[in-house]
């Protein structure tokens, strides 16, 4: 087992990055068998991790007092910096189900873009076959089912929208899948804005995509309705209440694809607290 680092040493407190976090949580929910790469080196350099030698002479790692306090700090932070954001995406898909409709949140699928207008960009998760020729699923594919004219390039890019719901309805032409994503920071927003390939593939799985605007520490909304594309209808907060600032265009959607249904079955719907009911009286 290793010494605790020496409060004399000379070297310098290692600036603590999200690789370093992420390998922390990785041991402390494993065996803490090591990747002897330079990452472990840093950890146990700072003090935050050490070695055990088990009975039979192999090594583990494992978390010091100094790791967990490490870990502790770095979950705190990233808590307190979604939970307006969470609070405000619950809040969505509670109104949403209130208005009799399937919401999922965080909800993770595969939608397949026109390729030309992104080369190059990085802005979303690409499939590592990023070019394939298959029919792409936007504008009239989704509506009929996926099938579109094949042979067209296309990329394939994880769509995570904040809030997806449809309509609770036993006709599928009837469904209307809407996208809400949500924002409390203005500097969020303006990044996402700048991002239209992952604007393209919301408005290839919905037959509507709202904008959802937080409120700024005065109580203001983090920006105005006229800075969110038109394409995108817009929802704001004011005074505790989601108002409706822009609508979203509509297109009909008559059916969703196989694969939609099979993550929607996957995650599960958003669920609202019990005797949530009475807010409907």
């Amino acid at each position: 087992m290793n010494s605790p680092p020496d409060p004399s040493d000379p070297t310098p407190a290692l600036p603590l990055k999200r690789a370093h976090m992420r390998r922390l949580r990785e041991i402390y929910r494993s065996a803490g068998w090591p990747c002897a790469d330079m990452l472990e080196v840093e950890l146990l350099a700072a003090g935050l991790l050490e070695r055990c030698v088990g009975g039979q002479g192999h090594e583990t790692l494992r978390l010091t007092d100094a790791g967990i306090h490490a870990l502790a700090k770095s979950h705190a932070g990233n808590q307190n910096a979604r939970d307006p954001h969470e609070s405000l995406v619950k809040r969505v898909a509670d109104q949403l189900g209130r208005e009799g409709r399937l919401a999922w949140r965080g909800l993770m699928l595969r939608v397949p873009l026109p390729s030309a207008p992104f080369e190059g960009s990085s802005e979303l998760a690409v499939d590592a076959s990023q070019t394939v020729l298959e029919p792409s699923l936007t504008g009239d594919s989704l509506s009929t089912g996926g099938v579109a004219k094949a042979g067209q390039n296309h990329t394939w890019c994880m769509a995570m929208p904040d809030v997806f719901s449809i309509r609770r309805s036993s006709v599928e032409a009837y469904l209307e899948p809407v996208v809400h994503e949500i924002k409390v920071s203005r500097a969020d927003l303006l990044g996402d804005l700048r991002k239209p390939a992952k604007r393209a593939a919301y408005l290839a799985m919905a037959g509507a995509v709202w904008y959802m605007l937080g409120e700024d520490a005065k109580g203001r909304p983090i920006a105005k309705p006229e800075e969110v594309p038109p394409e995108c209808g817009v929802l704001q907060m004011e005074h505790g209440s989601l108002v409706v600032a822009r609508s979203a265009p509509r297109r009909a959607v008559e059916r969703l694809p196989f694969h939609v249904w099979m993550a929607l079955a996957q995650a599960g719907p958003h669920m609202r607290p019990e005797g949530d009911e009475q807010a409907i009286l």
